[in-house]
């Protein structure tokens, strides 16, 4: 039996889990937060370090044989030609590029041109629009970067001791807004139009390479970001999508080729085996939950969700359109939600909490029809973040998505495939696994549950939706859905 090591640098804390090599069985576990300062848009990265030693005290480490690693996406570590950092990381949560974002759809000609080039349309979170912003407010700085790391890379470089190769792998490649996830390569020319000048971009190495290893004899795999680690945890294969719920959702799919959308709605990611990820955003998933509840003056979403169960699916017609902050899927940035159904026998409570989570469930069987529509194989759904667990949700999820809905339980799925990765390169190493044949570890503890004899309600609501939303925003899709 060998021990392994997953650790995960989120934006706010670092989780270790120490896990045996055979099955995934988790041995040992270590936390730390970061600084409070570590939570802004510009941060220290000496700061993730330090966590990381406070999270990895005690012996942690202990017996550990290689090291995986995750962490935070869209992350910008910009350094000097000795290697020095120029400036803080930026980090994914700073939406100052925005305009900057949008400068670069027009330096490129259009949002259609970007797709075709990288698989995604510029963000203000990706390092390509934080290029481009540091070369418009910060021209100083930006002229001193010659080299570009993501945080990932830039811990797996400090645990090998700063050698002179750096490396990343492909699913933090294929968020920087200047490497194809379709052709697996650089786009250099990018770089130069963001930032105005070239810059070294770091090796991206396969699925189950090793990045390094330490003095001490300690293996560190490639690592990748926190979205491809915990995919990798989940233990998702092709016919699985991943729907994540906070404020904002996603919906992402596991497919075998690199998808290019000309809406831009689609951003191609890689994962951490040599798959891809396919993801569709929306702006509104639990914002909508909670909006509602402070309109109902409900304690809680766990209050509103029982409220919601007291109503019938269709809440009595009632329909909500929930998109509150303009919506990214569809392409709708200066629109507001809509509430429509008004009838004096739906005009209560209830019907509007059912409404507000059949809104928020169809917005998002909305973002997975853009990628069924592509080809993208849905057989089950993975329902994650906390309002999973909402009794309401799951009464309605199958249904509306038409399909096996699975809620993992919690656990550190980000760490736990940075330690599956680990795994991976040091079976490789020691030629006990394939290249192509990744640690079959036990997939995560989950409840399911199944659409039955619900199906046909559900997509009664779903229609019922739809026929609202062409009504009020026709040709969003091009056709209903």
């Amino acid at each position: 039996m060998g021990i392994v090591a997953g650790l995960d640098s989120s934006s706010a804390f670092t989780r270790i889990v120490v896990c045996d090599t055979d099955t995934g069985a988790v041995l040992r576990q270590g936390y730390a937060p970061h600084p409070v300062e570590a939570k802004s848009h510009e941060v220290d990265p000496q700061v993730w370090l330090l966590s990381l030693g406070e999270a990895a005290a005690g012996g942690l480490l202990e017996g550990v044989q290689a090291i995986g690693v995750s962490a935070q996406q869209h992350g910008l570590v910009p350094l000097d030609r000795q290697g020095n950092l120029v400036g803080p990381a930026l980090v994914g949560n700073d939406k100052r590029a925005q305009v900057a974002a949008a400068d670069l759809i027009d330096a490129l000609g259009s949002r259609s041109a970007w797709a075709e080039a990288v698989g995604s349309v510029p963000q203000a979170s990706q390092p390509v629009a934080k290029l481009r912003w540091l070369a418009k407010h910060e021209p100083d700085a930006a002229a001193r970067i010659t080299a570009l790391l993501q945080p990932h890379d830039w811990l797996v470089w400090q645990l090998l001791g700063r050698p002179a190769r750096r490396t990343t792998d492909r699913g933090a490649a294929s968020g920087t807004g200047y490497w194809s996830a379709a052709t697996g390569s650089y786009r250099p020319d990018l770089v130069e139009l963001a930032l105005g000048h070239q810059a070294a971009v770091p090796e991206v190495l396969g699925p189950s390479d090793a990045a390094g290893t330490t003095p001490e004899g300690l293996l560190i795999s490639a690592g990748t970001g926190e979205t491809m680690a915990a995919a990798f945890g989940l233990g998702v294969s092709t016919g699985d999508v991943v729907v994540s719920l906070g404020a904002s959702g996603s919906v992402m799919g596991v497919h075998h080729e690199a998808l290019t959308d000309p809406t831009g709605m689609i951003t191609s990611f890689a994962d951490a085996t040599g798959m891809h990820l396919p993801v569709v955003h929306t702006l509104n998933a639990v914002r909508a939950l909670r909006g509602t509840a402070e309109l109902l003056g409900v304690d809680d979403l766990g209050a509103l969700s029982a409220l919601a169960l007291t109503s019938t699916p269709g809440a009595s017609g009632l329909v909500l359109l929930p998109y509150l902050e303009g919506e990214r899927t569809p392409q709708l940035p200066h629109t507001a939600g809509t509430l429509s159904g008004l009838r004096r026998e739906s005009m209560k409570r209830e019907h509007l909490a059912r409404a507000a989570f059949e809104g928020m469930l169809c917005s998002l069987a909305d973002a997975m029809d853009v990628l069924r529509d592509r080809g993208v194989e849905v057989r089950r759904v993975f329902l994650l973040g906390a309002a999973a667990e909402l009794p309401a949700v799951q009464a309605a999820a199958p249904a509306i998505f038409g399909a096996q809905v699975v809620v993992p339980q919690p656990a550190d799925y980000a760490a736990v495939g940075a330690a599956r990765q680990a795994a991976w390169a040091l079976g490789v190493s020691e030629g006990t696994l394939g290249p192509q044949a990744p640690p079959a570890w036990q997939g995560a503890a989950a409840q399911i549950l199944e659409p039955g004899d619900d199906l046909p309600v559900g997509q009664a609501v779903r229609k019922q939706y739809s026929a609202i939303r062409d009504q009020i925003h026709p040709g969003a899709f091009g056709s209903s859905s």
